[in-house]
């Protein structure tokens, strides 16, 4: 079998900020670094991510601070977080953020000069830090720019298909060059996995096509614990016309500027819904929850900035009952802030920019004259690799995670924002001891016969008759997820897709492609499969273990909050007859002092 060789000490997988951060840090630890990606370079799903960077600065409301964020964190996940890593997160996020401004990232700016925070939902105070609604964009910038005169190697369009393990230990991976479709085999001491989600499991979802669960499937197959896999977010606003871009993110950033969702009699429904948990914080008129979007420290904020899973739910339930938009959503309108601002239209472009220009160009429509139709999109999985708090290693030595394929910070439900300081924080944290692993272990010896399997998986399709199609086994599984293991489940529906993964397997296993290896987007889609029906079925499995509604996770035949789950994980790992086994493990005990900081928030 041919093959390129390639040898570091440490190897990123993924190119998004998780992954730009943790090479950074790696390199900066004196050690060789190689990235590969499975776009190019810049293209990574981290520039979607567009309202801002949450982390308390404290620049625009002086209340805020790390136990604040801690709290918040805690609270919009039920409880069920990784409290360390929600601690670890809240105390260096601001650093990281003053670190990409060092570095050239340009933030919008108070008027005396201090970077410029904005409202954002489940955050008590305004928190993120942001560049107009294209903070992700700028964020890739700074960190490409910087990471390129760290001596960091490269591997652009290329796809990682198995990663090789020794004695339990990973010591590497092997690959293929999409553009040539030739394969590499990439020796490490320790690997990075940053490859962000799942959402292409889903049919309607706001993640760009490299999202098909590449790091947790890999992590799955080398012996590593997935955990949290139930917990996945539905972003509540979507772009729901034309049917070409359903979907496609709308930032939340919307709201936190002023922007209220309606149903089709113009009632703004979310006052007709606030959680217990959050009424205290939450404004229970118009008035005030607009003053809270203007700066006012004596407002609460408006309901529709709750934590997403409770907005993405409101919205289900008034297009369910006959009350929303007509293609199948609600109104997303911010064009109503002509009533309360001079100039409003100059208002909306200048702060969301990329919404204003998002919308006339897809859906000719013009957000600062006429409201937005919405509705909720896959967007974030919060389950992910079980990883050590502090170090980010998984429960594979030398393995290590970042970024939204890593699990824990987030428990239940992510709060918006929350995401790109996550990728700052443990992307460093992920590169800085993956380097320190490196530095005290010797390389180890690659088994040839899991190469030459991984080959003959990867061209099994070329020697199939071409029948049906890989798009075609794709599809139908997006549909199928979408309609049962949705944002709505039951046990009943969760069986039958696990039924029809099981029938999809069988398909995808007789699915041929025709052509040669160069820029073969059917083989390409043919190999995704096999990490698509992994994460789905993680999903389906932890879905159907967890019998309560917690945060993302709504049970229709299990919808009350049960206090014993709120002490559980459940952790899946590959049995020893290959069989996906689901585990519950106890969450550890917090500290007193962690303790009394939530109930001092609360």
């Amino acid at each position: 079998m041919e093959y390129s060789t390639h040898e570091h000490d440490v190897l990123v997988i993924g190119a998004g900020g998780a992954g730009l951060r943790a090479a950074i840090e790696a390199a900066a630890q004196g050690v060789t670094v190689a990235i590969v990606c499975k776009s190019l370079l810049g293209k990574a799903h981290t520039v979607m991510a567009e309202g801002g960077i949450a982390a308390a600065l404290a620049n625009v409301d002086d209340r805020d601070n790390w136990q604040v964020h801690f709290a918040d964190t805690m609270r919009g996940g039920q409880y069920v977080n990784n409290w360390r890593m929600a601690e670890l997160h809240a105390r260096e996020a601001p650093q990281e953020v003053r670190t990409l401004e060092a570095w050239g990232a340009l933030f919008d700016r108070t008027n005396d000069g201090r970077i410029l925070q904005r409202n954002f939902g489940g955050h008590k105070y305004p928190r993120l830090a942001h560049v107009g609604d294209r903070t992700g964009l700028e964020m890739i910038r700074t960190l490409q720019d910087h990471g390129v005169h760290q001596g960091i190697e490269v591997h652009m369009e290329c796809t990682v298909l198995t990663l090789l393990t020794d004695l339990g230990r990973v010591v590497g991976a092997f690959a293929y060059d999409r553009e040539r479709g030739r394969f590499k085999l990439f020796r490490s001491k320790a690997i990075v996995l940053a490859t962000g989600g799942i959402g292409r499991a889903y049919k309607i979802t706001s993640n760009s096509w490299e999202y098909t669960g590449d790091g947790h499937a890999l992590a799955y197959h080398a012996g590593a614990d997935l955990m949290d896999m139930e917990f996945l977010q539905f972003h509540p606003t979507g772009m729901i016309w034309p049917p070409s871009v359903r979907g496609i993110l709308i930032t939340e950033a919307v709201r936190g500027e002023g922007g209220v969702l309606r149903n089709k009699l113009g009632r703004r429904f979310m006052f007709d819904d606030i959680p217990e948990a959050y009424k205290h914080q939450t404004a229970d008129n118009e008035e005030e929850g607009w003053r809270y979007t203007q700066g006012d420290k004596n407002a609460r904020r408006p309901p529709d900035l709750l934590t997403r899973d409770h907005v993405a739910r409101c919205i289900v339930r008034e297009i369910k009952e006959g009350r929303g938009s007509p293609h199948g959503g609600v109104y997303l309108d911010i064009s109503w802030i002509k009533e309360r601002l001079p100039h409003a239209a100059e208002h909306i472009k200048k702060k969301l920019p990329s919404m204003y220009h998002q919308f006339k160009q897809l859906a000719d429509i013009d957000i600062t004259k006429e409201p937005m139709e919405v509705g909720p999109t896959t967007h974030y999985v919060m389950g992910g690799v079980r990883v050590d708090g502090d170090t980010q290693m998984s429960t594979v030595p030398g393995l290590f995670a970042a970024g939204e394929c890593a699990a824990g910070l987030h428990g239940a439900n992510r709060l918006g924002g929350n995401s790109l300081s996550d990728l700052l924080v443990f992307g460093k944290r992920a590169g800085a001891h993956a380097a320190s692993f490196a530095k005290a272990t010797n390389a180890g010896p690659v088994n040839q016969s899991q190469v030459e399997e991984a080959a003959r998986t990867a061209l099994a399709p070329f020697e199939r008759p071409a029948g049906e199609g890989p798009y075609q086994v794709q599809m139908e599984l997006q549909e199928r997820m979408q309609d049962l293991v949705g944002i709505v489940r039951n046990e009943r529906d969760m069986l039958r897709a696990l039924d029809m993964l099981a029938s999809l397997r069988d398909r995808a296993a007789r699915v041929g492609v025709s052509g040669n290896r160069e820029y073969n987007t059917g083989w390409h889609t043919a190999l995704d499969l096999a990490n698509l029906f992994t994460v789905s079925e993680a999903v389906t499995r932890a879905g159907l273990e967890r019998k309560e509604s917690r945060g993302a996770h709504f049970r229709e035949d299990c919808p009350e909050k049960v206090e014993s789950w709120g002490r559980l994980n459940l952790v899946i790992r590959k049995g020893r007859g290959g069989e996906m086994t689901v585990t519950r493990q106890p969450i550890p005990e917090m500290p007193p002092e962690l303790k009394r900081i939530i109930d001092e928030n609360k």
